[in-house]
């Protein structure tokens, strides 16, 4: 018995990629499908992206980039993150580009060299003469969603930087640099979050064109009315001042439903109704307006509950949200449509 189940249309992910693809023009989409694709499923968004003519897929490391290419025995797969010596032999025979992050390239592995333009993380300070198996160069944009100002000064200096070498592969957009700066797309752009219609901007994806592809769904596991002066949950956080129904919903931050989630709000029999209380780890209190039979369904995200309303209540971003949600035995159930 799962305790929640996740939904991931796969439709919605190529229609989000060819939203991109119209927004970029001749520059190719990337499909970002680190940790399991934010946690919408590698295997499946990868397909998803690849019929919708995304032309790379990019993970984090090594053994991600393995899974995909048991999978997709033509695809390219761009591992961004750091890998180690022992990495190698097995990048190698996978035919997987990796990512240089100090100049180093390995022999035998096409390599894309990183220039670290201002977001103070990976890559080099100034850019080395490109070698022998280096096909791309790219940078990160620290700012892209927030501070345009500072993600065009990145731009600049990367596009001075890698102008002599531009018969290379040079890459530098993010999600929010290919929907927003045009400057940025080269020769293509790296989008995660917005294949999976969230919104790099944390506001309603559909201010972009984008499509959430995931719904986020459980039920009520018991259904109870506190008197005045009676309360839910630890620490009694809420206390009841009338008669009150009170849903228990059997998701919690062990699920994926963070702590800091309480105010926040769920779709509970089509309405929606305020998260109460203190949240558990495998259940949350629902406030409801009548007493609801158990059983009643329960949308988290999905049908007009957006990941970045949660998003706003905790203070994070949407992406943090889905890539924490559990799944597995005992606890979400994840589907494809």
């Amino acid at each position: 018995m799962h305790r929640s189940e996740i939904t991931v249309d796969l439709g919605a992910v190529r229609r989000n990629v060819a939203t991109l693809q119209r927004a970029l023009g001749t520059s190719e989409v990337w499909a970002v499908v680190k940790a399991d694709a934010y946690g919408h499923g590698a295997v499946d968004v990868a397909g998803a992206a690849l019929e919708a003519r995304a032309s790379m897929l990019c993970v984090a490391t090594v053994p991600e980039g393995l899974e995909l290419r048991a999978a997709y025995r033509d695809a390219r797969i761009l591992v961004m993150g750091p890998w180690l010596s022992r990495d190698l032999t097995a990048a190698r025979g996978a035919g997987l580009e990796l990512v240089s992050i100090d100049g180093e390239v390995p022999e035998g592995v096409r390599t894309h060299l990183k220039l670290d333009s201002g977001m103070g993380r990976w890559g080099i300070s100034e850019l080395v003469t490109p070698g022998h198996g280096v096909v791309g160069l790219m940078t990160h944009l620290a700012t892209a969603d927030c501070d345009e100002a500072f993600a065009r000064q990145q731009i600049a200096r990367f596009r001075v930087a890698t102008e002599q070498y531009a018969h290379l592969t040079r890459h530098a957009a993010n999600s929010a640099a290919a929907l927003r700066i045009p400057e940025a797309r080269f020769d293509a752009a790296r989008c995660g979050v917005a294949i999976y219609g969230l919104s790099p901007f944390n506001t309603d994806p559909a201010d972009d064109g984008l499509e959430p592809a995931l719904r986020w769904e459980s039920y009520l596991a018991q259904v109870r009315l506190l008197r005045p002066g009676e309360s839910t949950g630890y620490g009694r956080r809420f206390i009841a001042e009338r008669d009150t129904w009170i849903g228990i919903v059997p998701v919690g931050y062990a699920d994926g439903f963070r702590r800091d989630l309480t105010g926040t709000e769920v779709r509970v029999a089509g309405e929606r109704r305020p998260v109460v209380g203190t949240v558990s780890m495998d259940a949350f209190a629902v406030e409801l307006g009548r007493g609801l039979p158990v059983g009643t369904p329960v949308t988290i995200v999905g049908h007009g509950m957006l990941a970045e309303e949660h998003a706003r209540v905790a203070g994070t971003i949407n992406y943090e949200l889905l890539s924490r949600i559990a799944s597995g035995p005992g606890r979400a159930r994840r589907t494809v449509v």
